[in-house]
């Protein structure tokens, strides 16, 4: 694929992922007006968030098969019908049942947007041989903070709560171009996330002979790490999520903070977070294993600090540390479960991690409303403070499991058994055994059907950059034994 064609995947990626954030910021820093307007308590506000993820979940499930299919334009439609439906709950929000029919509607578009924006970065960094996943996950985060504040000043003018969903609308509507010419790249696969060029035989539609049925046997070899991979996701986004949907409304009950200084909550919190996301992106290499469990663990520890505060300036120093913590989760889980993921497979893929990972979405500001009301939102906090401890206890055993000999996708070609995704015995480089590395598919080779023997740069898999690999062995010739 040429640097242009390449470059133009990676500008796709950003834009949507700064679409996406900035409706997010709306919607975090427009929860307590839109609360009053409905006239709902906590408790009613968090059955009303359940309803995003209710939409969202079955929308992901299709979403991932449909992104293989008609690529960046369809990520283009889905963040303009995003910032139409936002648009929509902010006019009709009246009471709880109108609040939760849009919601419905708002979490199936956001669910389905999710997954395309995702899919491609995912394959703006194959493209490129350049981190974006982490990046493009920061320039969502920069894109809250902005968002976030401009939406607080708009309050605090007494602006309609229409204005600011309106105005996200217009932004995707002015980057739907910038997203959908991708889809005009023929370098690549027309209107998909194409395979880069020089990979093999075409059938004029930018597949490979077979590829449509190898595809299944291909993705189900990954299927354990997606899954391990989903569950630890859900996790992160529930205390992410948490976070960014309560810390508005924590800072305005619990600490009488006005419209203005409320907003800053999820701005804080998504400043910090694009931040750290912008520096890991840029590390030559790092531990996956370390920086999640690290990064739950300091998650914890800033919404316990949260939930102890009696000032705003503490609470948003404990949303800072836990902005920082959060940060690196599922950008890390999800560049860890995506490496060397075909680009005709690399929608449905995205689509099994996120669905599942979504469930955090779902629960997390439902948990934080249900233990506001039976504890109140100090005690809600630490309830979100234990999650990320779990997931800090969790993450080293879950990851190690589908790394063993015998799982995900079974031993190497031609190699002996007991090497787990390299070279070395008992090594883990954050792919199934059995699975190709990011550079091979990347070159064409392996096609996700046999294992070339590669070396491992190092213990886990690198944060925002992908391990060097050898040439992959030709599938037509025997393996050596």
């Amino acid at each position: 694929m040429s640097l242009q064609a390449a470059g133009a995947r990676v500008r796709a990626a950003y834009c949507g992922f700064a679409v996406f954030g900035a409706f997010w910021g709306v919607w975090g820093a427009s929860v307590p007006a839109i609360r009053d307007q409905a006239g709902l308590t906590d408790g009613e506000l968090g059955t009303a968030l359940l309803y995003i993820g209710a939409g969202a979940l079955p929308a992901m499930l299709t979403a991932g098969r449909a992104v293989d299919r008609w690529g960046h334009r369809l990520t283009a439609l889905l963040l303009v019908l995003l910032g139409a439906a936002g648009l929509a709950v902010a006019v009709t929000a009246r009471d709880l049942p109108s609040l939760s029919v849009g919601l419905a509607v708002l979490g199936a578009v956001s669910g389905a947007a999710d997954v395309a924006v995702n899919a491609a970065a995912g394959s703006a960094e194959s493209a490129a041989g350049r981190p974006v996943i982490t990046r493009a996950h920061g320039v969502f985060s920069t894109a809250v903070v902005v968002a976030s504040l401009a939406t607080g000043l708009l309050g605090g003018v007494a602006a309609s709560v229409v204005v600011p969903f309106a105005l996200v609308t217009a932004a995707a509507v002015g980057a739907g171009p910038v997203i959908a010419a991708v889809a005009r790249d023929r370098s690549g696969a027309p209107g998909r996330y194409g395979r880069p060029p020089g990979s093999g035989a075409s059938d004029g539609h930018g597949r490979r002979p077979g590829s449509a049925a190898r595809g299944g046997p291909a993705l189900r070899a990954y299927l354990p790490l997606l899954l391990v991979a989903g569950t630890l996701g859900a996790l992160a986004f529930a205390v992410e999520n948490a976070h960014q949907s309560w810390s508005a409304v924590y800072l305005a009950d619990m600490l009488r903070a006005d419209p203005v200084l409320a907003a800053a909550g999820p701005a804080v919190f998504a400043a910090v977070v694009a931040a750290t996301r912008f520096a890991a992106g840029s590390l030559p290499a790092g531990h996956a294993m370390t920086v999640l469990i690290l990064g739950a663990v300091t998650a914890a520890a800033g919404t316990a600090v949260l939930a102890v505060s009696a000032s705003v300036p503490a609470a948003l120093l404990g949303l800072a540390l836990a902005a920082a913590g959060t940060a690196v989760l599922f950008p890390t889980l999800l560049g860890v479960a995506s490496a060397g993921i075909r680009d005709s497979v690399r929608g449905a893929a995205t689509s099994v991690v996120s669905t599942v990972a979504y469930l955090g979405f779902l629960a997390g500001p439902v948990y934080v409303g249900h233990w506001a009301q039976a504890a109140g939102l100090p005690g809600a906090m630490l309830a979100v403070s234990v999650l990320a401890g779990a997931l800090a206890l969790l993450t080293w055993p879950a990851l190690r499991a589908v790394a063993r000999p015998g799982t995900g996708g079974g031993r190497p070609a031609g190699g002996p058994p007991g090497k787990v995704g390299g070279s070395r015995p008992g090594s883990w480089d954050g792919r199934p055994a059995g699975a190709p590395s990011s550079a091979e598919v990347a070159r064409g080779g392996h096609d996700g059907l046999a294992e070339a023997e590669t070396p491992v740069v190092g213990r886990d898999a690198p944060v925002g950059q992908h391990p060097e690999a050898a040439q992959p062995e030709r599938l037509d010739e025997p393996a050596e034994q």
